[in-house]
């Protein structure tokens, strides 16, 4: 049972990301809708950010806490996890993600036609390269900091999952109105599939992918070595 543990936190830390971050998207929808003055998108973000905060600190001992493939494809591609088990993990939190979104849509069914359970949509009148765009520098960001952070030990273990959220959080903000925010594939990933919601899909792992990969290398190629001896 040793072995799945961190698969199965991978799965579950990935389910209660996307479920609370997607569903404030759907409950400012349904508060709207019920003629309320809702939350509104922004504080949907800033929840976002602080389940990333909860989740870095509840899983990483068990299993690093990626809950994130672009996170996971950055540690393959170094060379720091096998192929089997980023193949794993990535299933892990897509699974996660889809459970979630199912959830909400049974949570939330008049959210699927309108807000699409919180999927992330194109900005009005954004071009799919600019989202993507953003979606890569973003996730640049993000990912930058895990490695820093938590890989290269650059800021104490108990700060670390502050750093990393408040990246997140600041990141997703700046693109909210462009891409929706989401850097991170399975965000995006399980409320698509429960609400069949996949217009300009790919943006969302183009985007985050490439730029969690410039991220790692930029870091291992500069960052990561030890300080020159003076």
């Amino acid at each position: 049972m040793n072995i799945y543990k961190k698969y199965i936190a991978e799965s579950l830390g990935t389910l209660f990301l996307v479920f609370i971050g997607a569903g404030a998207v759907c409950a400012n929808y349904s508060l709207k809708m019920a003629g309320g003055q809702g939350t509104g998108y922004a504080t949907a973000i800033v929840v976002f950010g602080i389940v990333v905060v909860a989740v870095v600190y509840a899983t990483s001992y068990i299993s690093g806490s990626h809950v994130n493939p672009a996170v996971t494809i950055s540690f393959l591609v170094t060379g720091r996890m096998d192929a089997g088990t980023a193949v794993f993990y990535i299933i892990s939190q897509l699974l996660g993600a889809v459970i979630a979104g199912f959830f909400l849509r049974f949570l939330f069914p008049d959210a699927v036609s309108t807000v699409h359970l919180g999927t992330c949509v194109l900005g009005k009148g954004v071009e799919f390269w600019k989202a993507l765009l953003i979606e890569a520098v973003m996730t640049f960001l993000f990912v930058f900091t895990i490695f820093a952070a938590v890989v290269g030990r650059k800021v104490p273990g108990v700060l670390a999952g502050v750093a990393i959220g408040l990246v997140y959080l600041f990141g997703a903000l700046i693109a909210s109105s462009i891409s929706g925010g989401a850097l991170n594939p399975a965000r995006v990933f399980g409320p698509a599939v429960a609400s069949g919601h996949f217009d300009y899909h790919f943006v969302w792992w183009l985007g985050p992918v490439s730029g969690g990969i410039g991220a790692v290398f930029l870091y291992d190629k500069i960052f990561s070595g030890k300080p020159a001896e003076k």
